[in-house]
């Protein structure tokens, strides 16, 4: 099922998640609508605050940036309670979107290494190390399930510039190719 993807100024993207275990009720059916969602929005990313749940968990499939990096043309995984375990490596910008945020692009400054410790769908844990554009992928996701959105690291005066572009996502009056819940004020 396609889940609505939670526009900007809705207080569950500011707002840091919880972990979850494995008796969380229809993780499974979660996992699955998010991918579907992610996939119907033409996605690399999608977090559970993105869809309106404030957990731990996230989903990455980087096979569309597979041409530039062999690597990531099998990449796909799911990040559940997920800690940032390290990040090094020269910052480097890249132009990034978020579906939260449709129609809107703006460089962000990351770190090109992380060290993640996760779980997977199976709740099996993980610590690796992710290097290039699928450690940026990673840390745009992570920073939601911490309550950060991309715009919040980019510079006043950019945010500045983008000003009425925010206001009108917050207001609902853009025209995603996706379904979408726009900020209602409550």
């Amino acid at each position: 099922m396609i889940l609505p993807i939670v526009g900007y100024g809705n207080t569950v993207l500011k707002t840091k998640a919880i972990d979850i275990k494995p008796d969380y009720p229809e993780l499974e059916t979660l996992i699955s609508d998010m991918w579907e969602t992610m996939y119907k929005a033409s996605g690399v990313g999608l977090a559970a605050p993105q869809v309106g749940k404030s957990i731990r968990l996230f989903m990455v499939d980087a096979e569309p940036f597979g041409e530039e990096d062999e690597t990531l043309k099998n990449f796909k995984k799911v990040f559940i309670n997920p800690r940032m375990v390290d990040q090094s490596g020269p910052e480097w910008y890249f132009n990034e979107g978020c579906l939260s945020f449709p129609d809107l692009r703006a460089d962000v400054n990351r770190k090109s290494v992380i060290k993640l410790s996760y779980l997977d769908e199976n709740f099996q844990q993980h610590e690796e190390t992710f290097g290039g554009i699928a450690a940026r992928i990673i840390q745009h996701e992570y920073d939601h399930i911490e309550g950060i959105v991309f715009v919040d690291r980019i510079s006043p005066l950019k945010r500045r510039l983008i000003k009425n572009k925010l206001t009108a996502i917050v207001k609902g009056t853009v025209n995603p190719s996706y379904k979408m819940k726009f900020y209602s004020g409550k």
